[in-house]
């Protein structure tokens, strides 16, 4: 069995403006105070067990240069540039067909983790993964991680576990249901019941499994893969392509993991933030004693709980009474906004 990993790096470069933008998105930016991008995290996090040789880089086509320079030894013909948005399904049929163009006949598994979460340390990540490719590997079906929930979050999928099938380094349960993000009330009756998890987005399957349960969930998907496949190893990317078009744009939750006969859930033994918005740099940043976060050249005066960020290399951001902002500088923009509304900022950069 060969493994390989797709590292899911897409994205708008929405939810960090104005450091990101449409051609350098969330995983391109260094977040976490480790001094590497995201992706460099994500690259340098699944490699050492599928081997840097298997790890692949799953995108769209404007992309492909800017995370060529920043993949951390991800070789450009390892970089999946989708041919149009087809959303997760479409993205990871694409990678599907890619890898079975690539590998042929030769058994393979597929770890499919993301580039922009923070997740710490890489020990306890590589255990829970290990725990998931060996249930599939052995058993069939499909897998996922979930995370345990430490506070009532309106903004992910939760996961209902049900009995634990297998204790491989990690609890690994058998998945009851998906369920879509919550209402407050609702979110809280869940992290209460000890019984709901976080759904991380990162999936984990064979080859064989995952068109095996295609087939029966999204015949189109498992279609395209064994027709697109061939066309891809005889170079015919076009052809390919074209077949690509017709999919729906639905994600891979609504057209596999939630119709599938067979999931798993391992509980992530590691430290996990989806690092969503500039507020959440008080989860994963040192913060001074008045709670603020700060990178650049910054001066605080009397300011609380606030976020500054000068990236700008012309100026210095000084502050006085800031109380639960955000403050964001590059060399063209000035961002500010109130903590609880950094979701927002989106809406910001359509207007820019």
């Amino acid at each position: 069995m060969v493994r390989t990993a797709i590292i899911m790096a897409g994205g708008a470069g929405e939810r960090f403006w104005p450091l990101s933008r449409p051609d350098h998105p969330k995983q391109l930016l260094c977040l976490t105070g480790s001094g590497k991008t995201m992706l460099e995290e994500a690259v340098n996090r699944i490699a050492p067990l599928v081997g840097l040789e298997h790890t692949f880089i799953s995108t769209v086509p404007h992309l492909v240069a800017p995370i060529s320079r920043s993949s951390a030894g991800v070789a450009e013909d390892r970089i999946i540039a989708e041919p149009a948005k087809r959303n997760t399904a479409g993205a990871l049929s694409w990678s599907a067909a890619c890898l079975l163009a690539r590998y042929g006949d030769q058994p393979l598994s597929m770890s499919i983790v993301t580039a922009d979460h923070r997740i710490e340390p890489d020990s306890a990540f590589h255990s829970t993964v290990r725990s998931a490719l060996e249930v599939v590997e052995g058993q069939g079906g499909l897998a996922t991680i979930g995370i345990v929930p430490d506070r009532p979050e309106t903004g992910y999928g939760y996961i209902e576990s049900g009995e634990v099938d297998a204790t491989l380094g990690v609890r690994v349960h058998r998945v009851k249901s998906f369920r879509e993000k919550p209402h407050l009330e609702v979110a809280k009756e869940y992290v209460s019941s000890g019984s709901y998890l976080w759904n991380s987005g990162m999936f984990f399957w064979t080859m064989h499994s995952f068109l095996e349960e295609l087939d029966a969930a999204s015949p189109e998907h498992a279609a395209f893969i064994r027709s697109a496949a061939p066309l891809l190893a005889e170079g015919r990317t076009e052809g390919a392509s074209e077949l690509f078009q017709s999919l729906p744009n639905i994600s891979i939750d609504y057209a596999l993991m939630e119709k599938a006969r067979r999931v798993y859930v391992a509980e992530a033994a590691f430290a996990w933030d989806d690092l969503g918005s500039w507020d959440s740099l008080h989860r994963v940043r040192p913060q001074d004693d008045a709670g603020n976060v700060t990178e650049g050249k910054t001066g605080l005066l009397e300011c609380v709980r606030s976020v500054v960020v000068n990236n700008s290399s012309k100026q210095g951001v000084y502050a006085i009474g800031l109380d639960n902002l955000v403050v964001v500088v590059t060399d063209d923009v000035v961002m500010i906004c109130p903590a609880d509304r950094a979701q927002e900022v989106r809406r910001l950069g359509a207007i820019s």
